[in-house]
């Protein structure tokens, strides 16, 4: 069942319990003051007759006959008159007699002074009336037909109301729901149009800030988030191909030609050295992919422990000159520090190692001397490291590109590589909450700036 029949049914019910329960207390409201009324009527009745026949000495036949002729035609009331001793002073019509008197009724109405009660469908009121310092008991009974009547038509004009209401209402649900849900329904049919060939498509929101408003603003910026992600695994597969492809052909064609014919140990010596060293970029190129792979993990995915930016940094340095003996790194403290906590924050020691090592490498290789400096400075809860060199430098057209996945830029004829480095570098401070800018002058130098809360 779709959520507007479900609201229209669920708004129907309700709005119909609630006129019930108007219903029932006006239907219960009307026939207590029927009751009332009509009690009030008989016991009125009662004295007028008692006063007519003891009063005014009207004879009991005309009485009598009076109430057989009205009873044809209109619901009378039938009196008696007793004395407290249950003798009977006057009945209205013995043989038919609808009280049914007896001497413990009597003696309870003379105890009490009155009560009331129904037999069947008549109302009956029993009272004691005191008369020129007599004391007598009445008993009177009527039907009470126009009060059911008028009680009978109320309950028939309600069921008719509470019927129509509930059509109205449900039809006035099913149209507002309707309303209601428009936007839904656009925004289902709009989004069932989407698919990864038309990622670009959004949602219609409008300007009024309600839910559903914010609901497609939601959508629309999943969509930006999943359009970039399809946009950069599009990238990332044709850009990783080829760097694939490169090293691979490149063993293949060495191996293919050492095949074709016979030659000396030196000959092949070269071969495998030239293989090796594809090999090596390979190794190098999986390596930086499953590191870039890491760092586009969720950052809940990955495990942040309290570390020392000093201990990851020595760390990082050993890492790159174990691998590159020829690099020199020096690292620099701009001020002191006067516990740990400085320079500590949470982090993932490897990710932020790897990051380090790029930085390193990259400052290293693209200087003549092959040196890198850091340096570290502290203020409140940031620290900011500073990787500088002395290297070749990067234009100003280039820098906004360095950032970007296998981008390389004119440098690539200085030094080997493979495009991933600064990529997976802005990752990993990204995915630590921290920043990364460049500053670069060609052929004077490049510093990285990182900094981060600690």
């Amino acid at each position: 069942m779709k959520i507007r029949t479900r609201l229209t049914i669920l708004f129907t019910l309700i709005t119909a319990t609630i006129l019930l329960v108007f219903a029932a207390i006006i239907l219960f409201s009307a026939q207590e003051n029927r009751e009332k009324e009509f009690y009030a009527l008989l016991k009125k009745e009662a004295i007028t007759k008692a006063n007519i026949f003891l009063n005014a000495k009207v004879d009991s036949k005309t009485l009598q006959n009076i109430y057989r002729n009205n009873r044809t035609t209109l619901n009378e009331v039938e009196v008696a008159i007793y004395k407290p001793s249950f003798k009977l002073l006057y009945h209205d019509a013995v043989d038919i007699d609808v009280v049914k008197e007896d001497k413990a009724m009597i003696d309870e109405i003379a105890k009490k002074g009155e009560i009331r009660f129904y037999q069947k469908d008549l109302q009956v009121i029993g009272m004691t009336y005191w008369f020129q310092g007599k004391e007598y008991v009445i008993t009177a009974a009527a039907y009470d037909g126009f009060g059911y009547l008028k009680f009978y038509n109320l309950l028939e004009t309600c069921i008719i109301v509470f019927v129509i209401s509930i059509a109205l209402l449900f039809l006035a649900g099913r149209f507002f729901s309707k309303k209601a849900f428009e936007p839904i329904v656009k925004m289902t049919d709009k989004a069932k149009m989407i698919s990864a060939t038309n990622l670009d498509l959004r949602l219609d929101a409008n300007e009024s800030k309600d839910e559903i408003s914010e609901l497609a603003s939601t959508f629309n910026k999943m969509l930006n988030r999943l359009e970039n992600s399809f946009d950069s695994q599009k990238h990332f597969v044709s850009n990783i191909s080829h760097e694939l492809r490169t090293p691979l052909s490149a063993i293949i064609a060495e191996l293919e030609i050492s095949t074709h014919k016979e030659r000396n140990n030196e000959e092949y010596k070269i071969v495998i050295l030239n293989t090796l060293q594809d090999a090596k970029k390979l190794a190098k190129l999986s390596n930086s992919l499953l590191d870039l792979a890491k760092a586009n993990y969720d950052p809940s995915e990955i495990a942040f422990r309290t570390v020392r930016i000093d201990e990851v940094l020595l760390d990082a340095r050993q890492q790159v000159q174990k691998s590159n003996p020829e690099y020199q790194i020096a690292i620099h403290f701009e001020n002191d520090f006067e516990d740990d906590d400085q320079i500590s924050f949470n982090a993932n020691e490897y990710l932020l190692k790897v990051a380090f090592v790029n930085l390193f490498e990259n400052g290293c290789k693209f200087s003549e001397d092959h040196q890198s400096l850091v340096s570290i400075s502290f203020e409140g809860n940031k620290i900011e490291l500073n990787f500088s060199d002395n290297g070749i430098g990067i234009s100003a057209e280039e820098l906004e590109y360095i950032f970007n996945p296998f981008y390389r830029g004119s440098n690539k004829i200085h030094a080997d590589g493979n495009g991933i480095g600064l990529s997976l570098t802005k990752k990993i401070i990204q995915l630590h909450n921290g920043e990364i800018s460049v500053f670069s002058k060609v052929n004077q130098g490049t510093t990285f700036t990182v900094r981060f809360h600690s």
